[in-house]
């Protein structure tokens, strides 16, 4: 099985910044995609930032220009730096990732567990 393990987030003031890390372990044979998605309270899950199978990044209007997506191949890691933060991004933030698993030729969506972040003003 695969599993997505998350780390990074908290409670920080508005203006600072945090580095979300996402890792996934198991039986992996490729990794075709990776994304951030938030839930911010009440409301549905959305994209933040994602990285699709051609290497290109898009981000979420409201973000552009203070999130950073990246990955790290070898480490099955994806990450997202979040500079200048506001009030209003608090919310539930989930690490996505589209895998093919060895021994299969499906690809599936796999979640971290999510990890809160909260910004106080």
């Amino acid at each position: 099985q695969v599993q997505l393990a998350q780390s990074g987030g908290g409670l920080v003031q508005a203006g600072g910044s945090l580095r979300l890390s996402c890792a996934a372990s198991g039986s992996i044979f490729s990794i075709n995609a990776l994304g951030w998605y938030r839930q911010p309270p009440g409301k549905q899950r959305e994209l933040v930032a994602e990285i699709t199978r051609g290497g290109r990044i898009n981000y979420a209007e409201s973000v552009q220009g203070r999130f950073t997506i990246s990955g790290d191949n070898a480490k099955n890691t994806v990450y997202l730096q979040m500079n200048s933060l506001k009030p209003e991004v608090t919310a539930v933030y989930y690490c996505n990732m589209r895998i093919t698993t060895r021994g299969s030729i499906s690809v599936r969506d796999y979640w971290g567990q999510g990890t809160q972040v909260t910004v106080s003003s």
